[in-house]
């Protein structure tokens, strides 16, 4: 008899919860993901620390749950960083939140591809990040996003 009422309990929970997140479905508009910044912190010969700045933007009438964000970083054609950062934030609605990512990267093994890189500092080196930032609860969304253009190195390293 407990059985069968938890049962019965769990279930409405569960059919009220997928109910809800087809109300929710209907005018649910993607939120929007930017990079706002990278912020070189230390540059050492063994790793380098970067903070990539976001800013989501959410369009919806109702508060929008972050979890977390999966991203992945290229210079040229070479993997600068992956990984994923726990969130676990709200973006209020019809609003935006700013987020800040630490990332660590290790170079070393790119020496001679970023030396070349770096011969010319007035060349432009192309970058590529792309990435998935998940929302909701318990049934959420993932956002994609993606971002590509170019950076002159010499306007960031004077000393090149």
């Amino acid at each position: 008899m407990l059985r069968q009422a938890l049962f019965i309990t769990l279930l409405g929970v569960l059919l009220s919860s997928l109910g809800g997140c087809t109300y929710i479905g209907r005018n649910y508009e993607e939120p929007q993901v930017e990079l706002t910044g990278v912020e070189l912190i230390r540059a050492r010969l063994w790793s380098q620390d970067f903070v990539l700045h976001f800013r989501v933007q959410n369009p919806n009438d109702s508060t929008l749950p972050v979890r977390n964000l999966a991203y992945t970083v290229y210079l040229n054609d070479l993997l600068l960083s992956q990984g994923t950062a726990n969130l676990h934030s709200l973006v209020p609605a019809n609003g935006q939140r700013s987020f800040s990512v630490p990332v660590q990267t290790n170079l070393w093994r790119y020496v001679k591809d970023v030396g070349r890189m770096l011969e010319d500092p007035s060349q432009p080196i192309n970058y590529r990040l792309r990435g998935r930032v998940k929302t909701g609860w318990l049934f959420g969304r993932s956002v994609h996003f993606s971002r590509q253009g170019q950076f002159v190195p010499g306007a960031y390293i004077p000393e090149l």
